[in-house]
């Protein structure tokens, strides 16, 4: 199938094109230049992707379950066919990098196929001849799926890909600041899934909260701030809708003093850097042990002077602009109040004149621990670094936040990093690595970073009803 990735932006309602009365731009971070205009949907056509997505469910949830799984494994195949028009698109609308957009185009392929290889198991609980007892998976019904603007596509994935494999139906609603490589991909899908069983709105708020209230939507599967899941859950409260929440982090990086510094320092970087920090994962806090704090500061402040800042469409460039202005003036108040509290800058802290969302690699040397770019959640490429010498004061120190989305250890005895780890209150916790995913692996967040699971069997659960079956023979 030939489509034009770079104009003509199109909803998909019932596996039909559909056009809105109104529109609203989409922007390219890194010039600041409107790039398309997107359909802002109105609420009777939100109300026609709901009431299609209920139409088209009765026959998606009887399918065969192995008919699912091999249409979902061709959504991957068609974004691996257009994998350079998804990644230049991410490109331009999103900011990220090209090795950026590989990663996250590729991450979507390797979702689908791999997703398409699940299933639930019925739990027999008793087998007898006069009786059995099984419980099994049914799906919900109509999902709605909200998406961030940081990993557009392969958050999108994460959500259709497990929701249609369990035989529901969706009604996705990107991000307003980056809704084209979505509207793209449902225009791709048109002609492979029946109409209605993936339909794509764009808007901004409203749309949102209709969809979050519509009361024949049984489950909402939300990635994105703690402050907009607390309204979702709010919401979704109307009608007792299921919710998967992925929400913020301010997740710690401990590095205890046996490290071997000039090897860590390049994978901290990253660490707390990808995607420009915007990045729910991200390390947002480093604590190093006072041993080895000064070596350590001076090889990151090293090495991030050879990475490239920029336009993410140009060579050689390793990281992008923030995404939108909102976010931007986010971090340029965040730098503000650190300068105003005399907070030493080893690196960045200046944002420059010019057009662009640029937010340099600013690294803030042991502020005080209730500083706001510690206390913060900055999602932009701030990093404080802070000093401990003590496990049990680290431990309290990286626990002591509303946050438990993930975290790290380094270090080079194991054992000790393993304790460190069983500590600390988050979903996930990585000890000598990090951004380690798997369709097979879940994630999810602890206290305010979230509620559910998503991939493996426990998230494509998150997408299905239990029920149990009890049959007596003897009557």
């Amino acid at each position: 199938m030939s489509i034009d990735f770079f104009s003509d932006y199109t909803m998909t309602i019932d596996g039909r094109a559909a056009t809105a009365p109104a529109g609203f731009p989409a922007y390219n971070p890194a010039t600041e230049d409107v790039i398309a205009e997107a359909p802002d949907a109105t609420r009777a056509q939100l109300d026609a992707a709901v009431d299609a997505a209920a139409r088209a469910f009765p026959a998606w949830s009887a399918r065969p379950i192995a008919e699912r799984q091999a249409l979902v494994a061709r959504i991957g195949d068609l974004i691996e066919a257009h994998a350079e028009a998804f990644m230049r698109l991410l490109t331009l609308e999103q900011g990220k990098a090209r090795k950026g957009a590989e990663w996250e185009i590729g991450g979507s392929v390797v979702w689908c196929r791999e997703i398409a290889r699940q299933s639930l198991p019925v739990h027999v609980v008793e087998d007898t001849a006069e009786r059995r007892v099984e419980t099994r998976r049914v799906p919900l019904g109509v999902i709605g799926g909200i998406t961030p603007w940081n990993f557009p596509v392969l958050l999108a994935i994460w959500k259709i890909a497990p929701a249609l494999v369990a035989g529901n139906t969706m009604v996705l609603k990107p991000s307003p600041y980056t809704p084209l490589c979505t509207l793209k991909l449902g225009e791709l899908l048109r002609d492979v899934l029946p109409p209605g069983v993936l339909n794509i709105v764009s808007g901004g708020n409203d749309l949102g909260a209709w969809l979050t209230t519509h009361p024949s939507v049984r489950k909402i599967s939300f990635t994105g701030s703690t402050a907009t899941g607390r309204k979702i859950m709010a919401s979704a409260s109307g009608n007792l809708k299921r919710i998967t929440l992925e929400l913020g982090g301010n997740d710690p990086a401990i590095v205890l003093p046996d490290v071997d510094v000039k090897q860590t320092a390049e994978k901290l970087f990253w660490a707390a850097f990808q995607n420009s920090a915007q990045f729910c994962v991200a390390a947002k806090r480093l604590y190093i042990h006072e041993d080895i704090y000064d070596e350590l500061a001076t090889a990151l402040v090293d090495y991030a002077r050879t990475v490239k800042v920029g336009d993410g469409a140009r060579q050689g460039i390793d990281l992008g602009p923030i995404q939108n202005r909102m976010q931007f003036e986010k971090l340029r108040d965040l730098l503000a109040d650190a300068k105003a509290n005399g907070q030493r800058f080893l690196i960045g802290g200046e944002i420059g004149d010019g057009p662009g969302f640029f937010v340099p690699v600013t690294i803030v040397d042991n502020p005080p621990e209730d500083s706001r770019v510690v206390v913060e959640e900055a999602f932009g490429p701030v990093l404080p670094l802070l000093k401990f010498n003590d496990l049990d004061d680290v431990v309290a120190r990286a626990n002591a936040t509303e946050y438990g989305l993930a975290a790290s250890v380094w270090g080079r005895d194991i054992e000790t990093a393993r304790q460190v780890a069983e500590r600390i209150e988050a979903g996930t916790v990585w000890i000598n690595e990090i951004h380690s995913f798997s369709p097979h692996v879940a994630f999810g967040g602890h206290k305010q970073s979230g509620i559910g699971i998503e991939n493996a069997l426990e998230g494509l659960a998150e997408y299905t009803n239990a029920q149990t079956l009890v049959v007596n023979g003897a009557a």
